[in-house]
Order: structure tokens, then C-alpha cells, then sequence
């Protein structure tokens, strides 16, 4: 079966849907040399290449959410309260360690 251009090209959707999340695996690989970088040069250019990455993650997510295609749902409270009581619990643990 031989595929033609259309079989292999992407809507509008998933092209952007790829590029937030290559946006989001470069913000991975940025902060992790960040980490462990060992010269100030170095953690500097990692630092202002994780910020720009950063920034074009934002973008694309904005424009996906002007189109209707990223709708994050909104947390209810009872979510927002359990994150706070698990990160609460976690922060006194930490303490008394």
C-alpha cells in the first residue's frame, strides 16, 4: 500500500499538539543540565535556553486554548484541598527530618 502526502500530514491539531510536546521534552532536558551543569558559562546558556523554551511552550499552549484544543479542567476543591494537605503532611515530614 503506497501512502500519498495526505496520508502523512498532520491537521492543525496534532502538529500543534507535537510541538508543545517537544516544547515540554526540551524544558525536561534543559532543566536537567541545568542541574548538572558545572560551570557558571554553561548554567547560565542552560538557564536562558530553558526560559526561551518556557516561553515558547506558553505560546503554543495559549494559541491551543484560542482554538478549543487544550482545555484544562478547572480543579474543584476538594482536589486544591488534598493537594494542600498532602504537600502540608510532606513539608512537616521534611521538617522533623
Amino acid at each position: 500500500m503506497k501512502l500519498t502526502k495526505m496520508d502523512c500530514t498532520l491537521n492543525e491539531k496534532d502538529t500543534l499538539q507535537d510541538m508543545l510536546d517537544s516544547e515540554k521534552q526540551l524544558m525536561e532536558i534543559y532543566t536537567t543540565a541545568l542541574f548538572e551543569g558545572s560551570t557558571k558559562a554553561a548554567r547560565k546558556n542552560f538557564s536562558t535556553n530553558l526560559l526561551g523554551v518556557a516561553e515558547n511552550q506558553f505560546c503554543l499552549f495559549t494559541q491551543m486554548q484560542s482554538r478549543g484544543y487544550y482545555e484544562p479542567q478547572p480543579a474543584n476543591k476538594t482536589m486544591i484541598d488534598e493537594a494542600n494537605s498532602m504537600f502540608k503532611k510532606q513539608k512537616s515530614c521534611l521538617k522533623a527530618n
